[in-house]
């Protein structure tokens, strides 16, 4: 398919394989060229097909990373995901998707098999600040970001990471730093988002007597505006030192950007 002048085409990768990390998390690996793989940022704006659409009509993306969508139909949902690993030597891309809820990338990674296709139309990095005491704050859809982060920290980071999930055959193997603290909250029965786990578990502590501070946030929306102003408020948290951000709302499928 030809792309309209000043713009590039996207970035198709292909379904390698499908793992069930856990019973409501299936992370699909997908093949690209390695150069695309290297140039990724751990966020990605995925461009996902309706099930079973090997052909899709994708949109083209603008020098100023706006996306051009073809004319007509084209069954093609914009959806932001953090990778959980890239592997550019192998030309590798590993996202996890949450699979409750009836929303269009779920659906996709419920379904998907070797030879599917989605594409990416632009990249961003994770909002996350190194910092020597950190807070890390979010629900399964956040995940694999807090994952990323952990494992990127410096072995001598302290702090605290706070992840809500549904129970303990939710809850992931992470690598981290040994002074940060992994602390899984069960919400049992109730739907994501309700009740405020994050929120009350915030409410809770203490602000760190270290001024090197850094509090990274993602859950849904709601729960994060409320812990965001806990921080910004009780603990005096400034623009710098943290990072917040919505990756869902209740009542409308869930489409994480983790």
């Amino acid at each position: 398919m030809s792309t309209a002048e000043g713009t590039r085409p996207v970035d198709v990768l292909t379904v390698v394989s499908t793992t069930d990390v856990t019973p409501a998390v299936r992370r699909v690996s997908l093949s690209a060229a390695p150069e695309v793989v290297a140039a990724a940022g751990p966020t990605l704006a995925l461009l996902v097909p309706r099930v079973g659409d090997r052909a899709p009509q994708w949109p083209d993306v603008a020098r100023d990373g706006r996306i051009v969508w073809p004319q007509g139909s084209h069954g093609v949902a914009l959806r932001s995901y953090t990778a959980r690993r890239q592997d550019p030597a192998r030309g590798l891309v590993d996202i996890d998707f949450v699979l409750h809820g009836d929303g269009p990338a779920a659906t996709w990674a419920a379904a998907a098999t070797p030879g599917d296709v989605l594409a990416v139309a632009s990249v961003a990095p994770l909002g996350h600040t190194p910092a020597g005491w950190v807070l890390l704050v979010g629900d399964e859809t956040a995940l694999p970001a807090i994952s990323r982060i952990l494992a990127a920290a410096d072995p001598g980071t302290r702090g605290l990471a706070l992840l809500e999930v549904a129970d303990p055959a939710e809850e992931q193997p992470l690598v981290h730093p040994a002074g940060v603290e992994v602390r899984w909250l069960h919400r049992g029965d109730p739907d994501p988002g309700a009740p405020d786990l994050l929120v009350a578990a915030v409410a809770v502590l203490e602000p760190p007597a270290d001024p090197d501070v850094f509090a990274w946030v993602a859950a849904e929306s709601a729960t994060v505006r409320a812990v965001r102003a806990d921080l910004r408020g009780r603990w005096g948290l400034g623009r710098a030192q943290h990072h917040a951000i919505g990756y869902w709302r209740r009542g409308r499928a869930m489409s994480p950007a983790g």
